[in-house]
């Protein structure tokens, strides 16, 4: 007896095994195999093979588990991320191909950030690169402005003081080759890497300069390219009025503002233009630093709001200003956006400024980078909370938030760039003056742009003008910025525009 029980347990747990490992022993087959109908379809031989059945769970046995819990079970983000692993190893283990788990992530990575914001996203190296170089003002390189025209790489600009100017070119250098390198049909980005490279090293290239027939040949030494975030400053000519572009917000700004601020106040000049147009922004800690040169001492400059109230962070001037009273506007346009609006919005809700322009971008979303697992090549650019002026204002538009055209359609149902001040939230500025929300900074005078008519907007696309100039300079160098336009330069002009066999026809 007792030997019997034993064969008939070890025969039980074997065939308990053999159900286990090899499914419930029901025959599948396909339509093909059977003389009647398939017992499971093919769909259900995949789910046999991929998913692990609880056999309670379909019975009802959790029924009774409240949906409170399910829910709980569900936005557990260690659950979520183990599905996630899981997806990952079923994929490298079974798929039918060989797939590169990297790629397999990334790819993941990248779905994650599909319905967040448009500016929470995955940086590759050039990008990360692009976003340092842009934010500290500073590159290794020959330091010349570039671009892509009539089939070859143009010199636009020689930067002031770089290795470029020092050497002598000029605007509308045509470079023929980079290191024996042909830049026909070369992109401008491709021709920009190439020429870029460590302090110290030097480069060849070949241009090809207007009323000279041969290539001249420079061999240029790289060095540390200050990119400048003053632009311009001076006095507004007939005016006593002060003037100063500023271009972007990077490690430099402040101090390149401070300085000119401090020249035209040594000209004691009546008041300040502080001209923001087509500004997209930059360093936070630079806004408010700006800002401070205009403001009171612990005056509120801006505050950022993430998911949770206790992340709020409040940033205000934290000395004496240096340009405290005197007139002061700032100009904006539809390109100013994100550090601009923290200053122009701030100067404007203390009544320190007046905003003239046009509605700005409404770009108010705060972006952390971060490092994905210590790769130096991936890093995560992510949104983690709001912008807001000091009278409570967001700065963002919520029909620019979203990458999803579903989102878009939705929020424009909320606000569209046709959102009349009627429609907006009334806020109020520190001495009453009503000032609106709803997304970007309303100007306080509004100013209509001027648009090119369509045969000057073709005649730029064509760089007439730039080239043009250029040809005239080489041929006058004595000419002078103040200059007046003469008949014959208008003349000259024309030729030249015929020359070019330029032809322009009207919409009609």
């Amino acid at each position: 007896m007792k030997r019997f029980m034993l064969q008939l347990t070890t025969i039980t747990t074997f065939a308990i095994g053999l159900i286990w490992f090899a499914g419930e022993g029901e025959a599948i087959q396909t339509n093909a195999q059977a003389s009647g109908p398939a017992l499971y379809s093919q769909a259900d031989i995949f789910a046999a093979e991929t998913l692990q059945i609880n056999i309670d769970e379909q019975n009802g046995h959790n029924a009774k588990v409240g949906k409170d819990e399910i829910k709980k079970k569900k936005s557990n983000p260690y659950t979520s991320a183990r599905k996630l692993t899981n997806v990952i190893m079923d994929i490298r283990n079974r798929y039918m191909d060989e797939v590169d788990i990297d790629e397999l992530v990334e790819a993941g990575i990248q779905g994650m950030l599909k319905n967040l914001d448009r500016y929470s996203i995955l940086m590759k190296r050039e990008s990360y690169d692009n976003l340092m170089e842009h934010t500290s003002g500073r590159y290794q390189g020959v330091g010349m402005q570039i671009d892509s025209r009539n089939d070859y790489i143009v010199v636009v600009a020689p930067l002031e003081g770089g290795p470029s100017e020092k050497l002598g070119l000029r605007a509308g250098d045509v470079i023929k080759k980079i290191e024996d390198k042909s830049t026909y049909k070369m992109k401008t980005s491709a021709a920009s890497k190439l020429m870029r490279g460590n302090a110290g090293t030097e480069i060849k290239v070949s241009i090809a300069r207007q009323g000279i027939p041969d290539l001249l040949d420079f061999t240029i030494k790289r060095d540390f390219i200050t990119l400048h975030s003053v632009n311009y400053s001076g006095v507004i000519p007939g005016t006593n009025v002060g003037y100063m572009r500023l271009s972007t917000f990077a490690s430099n700004s402040k101090s390149e503002l401070k300085t000119a601020i401090e020249e035209l106040k040594a000209k004691n000049v009546d008041g300040i233009v502080f001209d923001l147009r087509s500004n997209g922004g930059g360093l936070l800690d630079q806004a408010v630093s700006i800002s401070e040169l205009f403001l009171p001492k612990n005056s509120s400059i801006v505050y950022t709001q993430g998911r949770d109230e206790s992340s709020r962070r409040s940033l205000y001037s934290r000395r004496e200003p240096i340009f405290p009273d005197k007139p002061l506007i700032v100009l904006v346009d539809e390109g100013t956006a994100s550090a601009s609006e923290i200053v122009s919005g701030a100067l404007q809700d203390h009544d320190r400024a007046i905003v003239l322009g046009a509605t700005t971008f409404g770009k108010g979303l705060v972006q952390q980078v971060y490092s994905i697992d210590g790769d130096p090549d991936t890093h995560l650019k992510l949104t983690t909370a709001r912008y807001y002026v000091p009278s409570g204002r967001c700065i963002q538009r919520l029909d620019r938030q979203w990458k999803t055209k579903e989102k878009n359609e939705h929020e424009s149902e909320i606000q569209s760039d046709s959102l009349t001040l009627a429609d907006r939230e009334v806020f109020h500025t520190d001495n009453g003056r009503v000032v609106y929300g709803g997304g970007g900074i309303v100007p306080d005078v509004e100013a209509k742009r001027e648009f090119w008519k369509p045969i000057t907007s073709n005649m730029r696309r064509k760089t007439l003008f730039f080239d043009f100039a250029s040809a005239y300079l080489a041929e006058h160098p004595e000419v002078k910025l103040d200059d007046e336009i003469t008949d014959d330069i208008v003349s000259e002009f024309r030729e030249f525009i015929k020359s070019r066999d330029f032809d322009y026809k009207t919409a009609l």
